[in-house]
């Protein structure tokens, strides 16, 4: 008979079988791929599995029979470039410390002949080398070559021409050098270091001899010009990359070199004459950096205008400058750039005509630069009046700016604010006619446009606050004068949009429903809130001056919200004229010498007006920044009351007056609601506080009592609603604080009624089915009869045997283990009762 295994030994066995046939099929596996890879060069064609195995040294996706992967070697040519470059830096180490330190021990002769025979060497290898295809051996032994020169150089010094001055023997060396490379680079094309190096060496020589002949700026700045246009020449038509990068760089170096020369000698001119050498350094380079513009690449393009046009507006804005005041050397400047955007009529590349158009505009933002301060101090001069309010009204408008500008030098201020604005204006006006005129090298956008009219209208009014400032008008007439600018930049924020957009108005940049545009818009509103600001602050020197200037702001704001349409302008004009009004209200105040807690009552009229004009817009979308403003308002009447608790109690209580009248409308009752709740109690307790209540109770039954009243009116309307809502809040406000204070009460009364209330809460929750006074008052009326027998049990507990407790404690374990079925039916019995509560 045959023997069966068992079934778990049998399948013990097939596994161990399979196993050994696995190992044996990967060594096989292992080994054919070796026999692969070893015949793959004699028999390409040798078969290939389609599933290549897993492990082994192979990756996914392998070919089958194409060999475990291993790391590539490294790449020989850059091997090759790491062995030339470490032999070409020994060789130049040995070649310096052979001139610097072994040249003293040989005669001149052999001196010479050696480094001769070695240049020479270093010199004749490369050639023979590219024929032999050894381009990287060539490349190195062309810089040993460079280095030896240069030692060559200094060889030739130390000893034929010890005495020639260094400066004119190095601009001589550079020369000939330069010429000596650019030869032997041209000889051989092939090389990439020689025609580089003569570009290096073409900076020098120049600006050496220069220096050398002690020639004044004027010529080095010369200098400098011409080998930044020869490196400008090289730039745009050398040969290789090197020699454009090398040349481009120089450009770059010796160009700001001679253009910071040109300026410096112009600006520092005494007369016309003296500024025409530099304004002709200047013009120079100029038309230079133009005609290479005219050749070169969009971007290399776009910065050469810019030079050109910069370099223009120097030369000819520094021989004007020369002929005029100090004071108008800005404006001359600055009437040059503007000049520059006639290139428009110019045939001019596209990229070049834009450059001259960026040294235009920079130019322009230069001036404004030296133009705006003064309007800021114009600006924010007057907040020093703060520290001083009604202390007497000034004669003139600096006095009340204060000596922080040098007026007398800020002369033409106005004037360049004044002629950047007119442009601006003009383009603003006439843009359909721009756009078509600056077409062949710009097309602005609507964008544009609108920064434009902006940037005119901001500019604009700094135009007339600084040349008010500049003539020194009197005080009232600058008062006036700021006024009625923000009248006006109200106007046009708020009718522009209503405007027709006929005209100019309906082209390019006009804003979303016509009129002027959304950017002048927004402009003109900001500058109308700065403005106000600034008169507001103006008008603190004079009692009569901050009642008309806060009087108009609040009628001029509230007007431009009634007149607009926009519903974010409206809110904001609206909230303006709101802290206008409040501002108004504390003048009043400081008129009637009343003392900071006396005036917060009074502050309290503007959030009342509020929250009148509140319910009657109700949902209107300028109601709620209008009564947050409002309450901004009462908050500062309550932080001013702080000082006072009398007159902080009264703020509080009229201010949760105004919450409860906020909170009859439905849309504001869930915030209103509670916030007038919070300030009735916390009047009442700073008042009870003032009167030096110390009873705590006191302070919890104003919360109690109509919280609990609320709790009822709401178990009328919602049967339904839980007893936790509706009394826990009030029950716990003065039940948790009472317990608290009647575990420290030594005495008797507190903890009785306390007891008392607990207990009638407790039955009033028990008859009623309420949770929350069952559990509240019960938890209570334990704790505060803990409290009370607590010294007795401690008592009764010292007089016990100490063996007692513990019996006690055991006894009481067994009963409740042995009814444990029984309690835990009561417990859920009871749990189902309590869950049955509201």
């Amino acid at each position: 008979m045959e023997h069966v295994p068992p079934p778990a030994e049998e399948l013990a066995l097939l596994d161990r079988e399979l196993a050994q046939l696995d190992a044996r099929r990967a060594h096989l596996l292992t080994r054919r791929a070796w026999l692969v890879s070893a015949l793959q060069p004699q028999a390409p064609n040798a078969p290939r599995w389609s599933t290549p195995p897993v492990g082994h040294g192979w990756a996914p996706g392998q070919p089958w029979g194409s060999g475990p992967r291993t790391a590539k070697p490294s790449a020989p040519r850059s091997a090759q470039n790491v062995l030339l470059t470490l032999g070409g830096l020994l060789l130049t180490v040995a070649a310096v410390a052979f001139t610097l330190v072994s040249w003293g021990s040989m005669g001149i002769g052999g001196r010479s002949a050696v480094l001769a025979l070695v240049t020479l060497a270093a010199l004749a290898a490369p050639a023979v080398l590219l024929r032999r295809k050894l381009a990287a051996t060539a490349e190195a032994l062309a810089a040993l070559a460079l280095v030896l020169t240069l030692l060559d150089v200094y060889a030739i010094h130390a000893v034929a021409a010890p005495d020639a001055d260094g400066l004119t023997f190095t601009a001589v060396a550079s020369a000939v050098l330069a010429a000596l490379w650019a030869a032997y680079g041209l000889a051989l094309g092939k090389l990439h270091l020689p025609l580089p190096a003569a570009v290096f060496f073409v900076q020098w020589p120049l600006l050496l001899g220069a220096w050398a002949a002690g020639a004044p700026a004027i010529v080095v700045g010369w200098a400098l010009l011409v080998t930044a246009i020869a490196d400008g020449a090289i730039a745009l038509w050398g040969k290789g990359l090197g020699v454009r990068v090398t040349a481009g760089i120089g450009l770059a170096v010796m160009g700001s070199a001679a253009l910071l020369v040109g300026l410096g000698e112009s600006l520092t001119a005494g007369s016309p004459l003296g500024a025409l050498l530099p304004g002709a350094l200047l013009l120079t380079a100029a038309v230079a950096a133009l005609a290479g513009a005219w050749r070169a690449p969009d971007g290399y393009a776009q910065v050469g205008g810019a030079v050109a046009g910069l370099a223009a507006v120097a030369a000819v804005g520094g021989m004007l400058r020369a002929a005029v005041p100090g004071t108008w050397q800005v404006p001359v400047y600055l009437l040059c750039g503007l000049a520059l955007l006639s290139v428009v009529r110019v045939r001019l590349p596209r990229s070049a005509g834009r450059g001259v158009l960026l040294a235009a505009g920079a130019v322009v933002a230069g001036a404004l630069v030296w133009a705006l301060p003064p309007v800021a101090a114009v600006l924010l001069g007057p907040v020093q009046l703060v520290a001083e309010v009604w202390a007497g009204a000034p004669d003139g408008f600096r006095d009340a700016l204060g000596a922080s500008m040098p007026w007398s030098e800020m002369v033409a201020a106005p004037v360049v604010l004044a002629v950047v604005a007119g442009g601006l204006g003009a383009a603003f006006r006439w843009w359909p006619a721009l756009v078509r005129v600056a077409a062949p090298l710009i097309t602005p956008g609507a964008k544009v446009r609108g920064a434009a009219g902006a940037g005119a209208l901001g500019l604009g009014w700094g135009t007339l606050l600084l040349a008010a400032a500049t003539l020194d008008v009197p005080y009232p007439v600058a008062v006036a004068l700021e006024t009625v600018l923000v009248a006006g930049l109200l106007a046009v924020a708020v009718l522009g949009a209503d405007r027709g957009a006929g005209g100019a108005g309906s082209a390019e940049g006009a804003g979303p429903g016509g009129g002027i545009g959304s950017a002048v818009r927004v402009s003109a509103l900001v500058g109308a809130f700065g403005g106000a600001v600034s008169v507001g602050l103006l008008s603190l020197a004079s009692e009569a001056a901050t009642y008309a200037v806060f009087g108009a702001l609040a009628l001029l704001f509230t007007g431009a919200a009634l007149r607009t349409r926009a519903v974010v302008e409206q809110a904001v004009l609206a909230v303006a004229a709101v802290v206008w009004g409040t501002v108004l209200t504390g003048c009043a105040a400081r008129s009637l010498g009343l003392a900071p807690h006396e005036a917060a009552p009074l502050l309290l009229v503007v959030p009342a007006v509020t929250v009148g004009l509140g319910a009657r817009l109700r949902r209107h979308p300028v109601a709620l920044p209008v009564e947050l403003t409002g309450a901004l308002g009462a908050l500062v009447a309550v932080g001013l009351a702080v000082g006072r608790a009398p007159f902080l109690a009264l703020v509080l209580a009229l201010c949760g007056v105004l919450a409860a009248g906020a909170a009859v409308r439905p849309e504001r009752r869930p915030v209103a609601g509670y916030l007038a709740a919070v300030l009735f109690v916390a009047a009442t307790w700073v008042r009870l506080a003032a009167s030096e209540v110390s009873v705590p109770e006191a302070y919890t039954l104003p919360v109690t009592v109509p919280a609990l009243v609320v709790g009822v009116l709401r178990r009328r309307k919602d049967s339904g609603a839980s007893s936790w809502t509706a009394y826990g809040p009030g029950l716990a406000a003065t039940l948790l604080p009472s317990l608290a204070v009647a575990w420290t009460d030594p005495d008797w009364l507190r903890p009785l009624l306390l007891g008392v209330a607990a207990l009638v809460i407790t039955l009033l929750g028990a008859k009623y089915r309420l949770q929350a006074l069952l559990l509240l008052g019960g938890a209570v009326l334990a704790l505060d009869t803990l409290h009370e027998l607590a010294p007795y049990v401690v008592q009764v507990a010292g007089a016990l045997p100490r063996w007692l407790p513990p019996a006690l404690a055991g006894l009481l374990l067994l009963a409740v283990g042995a009814t444990y079925e029984q309690r835990l039916r009561e417990a859920r019995r009871l749990k189902d009762v309590l869950g049955r509560m509201r």
